[in-house]
């Protein structure tokens, strides 16, 4: 089928063809239900504007409906001579519809369609990695309650350095979760705005109810500007990017330290076996793949990430295809991010810690600043109290470890932890 843009006179060679439209005609098949929506709400602004009757509205929201139940038993192909889904779906419309297949694309340009269906995609996403991460919130408040005083070393540079616990260590990361769902949230809204009807950039010469088709695809609010529109592409995306870079640091420090914690050396946890995978040369291993896919996945999102800053800076206001080369790296990075999060919460639900190995694993050296503020209470000075105890800390010995923790009540400390003040966010 020929593409929207030609003519009988105009001819692509084949190379430039292949060059120029890469992998995307591929990437549109997740995007193509998105474009459907679209299209329909498009249809119906259309509908309002006098463009199309009321029988013709009906028989293209009949036709893009065909699409969908086609594309979804994984019989409605996009070829590389399509170029995208946009294509593929008025060439199906207008095969099917004769002239009527050819109005749905008054008022608007492919540049605002892929657009609004990228945002729309990009909306379902974010939910989902809404849903995830708040069950990995979920398992650590739950880690942070039941192990509350099972004691577990803080480290400071790498080395021991005072009484901790696991639930100091799990309502740790509750609330960094819940500070990354609130940078989430801010992406979210970012995304959640309709840019249909910006045409190419510039605008048209009728007056399309925008405000209809914001109503009709559930968008929070309208972008206004139609340059802005377009130009918002690949600024947004980058924007979505470094949040989840952000949540996947967190995944990322969460691996390293499972990695490490449930090495026999330290052993604080125990790692089931339906997480490990085995060497195919030495029969005794059990490998931690999934803490090192994960830890590494993070390196592939700040590249993700990197890759769409660099496509989109210093680019002229309106659409440069540059920004085709956005949609990859997006598409990547919201699915890196939600099986991550699904995985993680799986994984963290089902280790335990080893309670014997926690307790005996405080050493008489973490207790010396718990020993310093024992004399600051008896009315030596701080840095007096220093001197003395490093001076001596041959003679320290190691305390009952839970009742130590329990004496922390500083709010937020291992003793005193203020779970209480905790709330699992809600899902976007």
């Amino acid at each position: 089928m020929a593409k929207l843009w030609q003519t009988t006179s105009t001819k692509l060679h084949p190379l430039a063809e292949k060059y120029t439209v890469g992998n995307d005609y591929i990437l549109d098949q997740k995007i193509l239900p998105f474009d459907l929506d679209a299209s329909a709400a498009h249809a119906q602004a259309l509908k309002k504007l006098g463009i199309l009757s009321q029988d013709e509205l009906k028989k293209l929201l009949s036709g893009l409906e065909e699409i969908r139940a086609l594309h979804a038993k994984g019989e409605f192909p996009i070829t590389q001579a399509d170029e995208d889904c946009h294509t593929a779906i008025e060439n199906y419309l207008v095969k099917k519809l004769g002239d009527l297949g050819k109005k749905i694309h008054t008022c608007r340009s492919r540049n605002d369609q892929v657009l609004v269906a990228t945002r729309l995609y990009t909306r379902k996403k974010l939910k989902q990695i809404s849903r995830e991460l708040i069950g990995l919130e979920k398992v650590f408040l739950a880690m942070a309650k039941k192990y509350q005083f099972i004691p577990m070393p803080g480290y400071t540079h790498t080395r021991r350095a005072m009484p901790s616990s696991i639930g100091h260590w799990a309502a740790a990361y509750f609330e960094e979760l819940t500070n990354n769902h609130m940078i989430l949230e801010t992406a979210y809204k970012l995304n959640d705005q309709n840019p249909l009807g910006a045409a190419a950039g510039y605008g048209i010469n009728f007056d399309i109810d925008r405000r209809l088709t914001t109503k009709l695809l559930k968008f929070k609010r309208l972008q206004i500007n139609s340059l802005y529109c377009v130009n918002s592409r690949g600024s947004t995306e980058s924007y979505i990017l470094s949040v989840l870079t952000q949540i996947m640091m967190t995944i990322g420090r969460l691996a390293n330290e499972m990695i490490w914690f449930t090495t026999p050396e330290f052993n604080f946890f125990h790692l089931p076996g339906e997480f490990t995978t085995g060497s195919s040369i030495m029969p005794q291993k059990r490998n931690p793949d999934v803490f090192e896919i994960a830890r590494s996945n993070v390196g592939v999102i700040v590249a993700l990430q990197t890759q769409v800053k660099d496509i989109s800076k210093n680019l002229i206001s309106g659409y440069n295809r540059d920004t085709q080369l956005t949609k990859e790296p997006l598409i990547k990075g919201l699915g890196i991010a939600r099986r991550s999060l699904e995985i993680m919460a799986l994984a963290m639900s089902k280790i335990k810690p080893n309670k014997e190995v926690l307790m005996r694993s405080l050493t008489p050296e973490l207790f010396a600043a718990f020993e310093a503020n024992k004399l600051v209470k008896n009315g030596m000075a701080f840095r007096d109290a220093y001197q003395q105890i490093k001076e001596n800390l041959d003679k320290l010995t190691v305390h009952d470890p839970v009742a130590a923790i329990k004496e922390v009540i500083s709010l937020g400390g291992p003793g005193n932890l203020g779970l209480q003040y905790y709330k699992i966010d809600r899902p976007l």
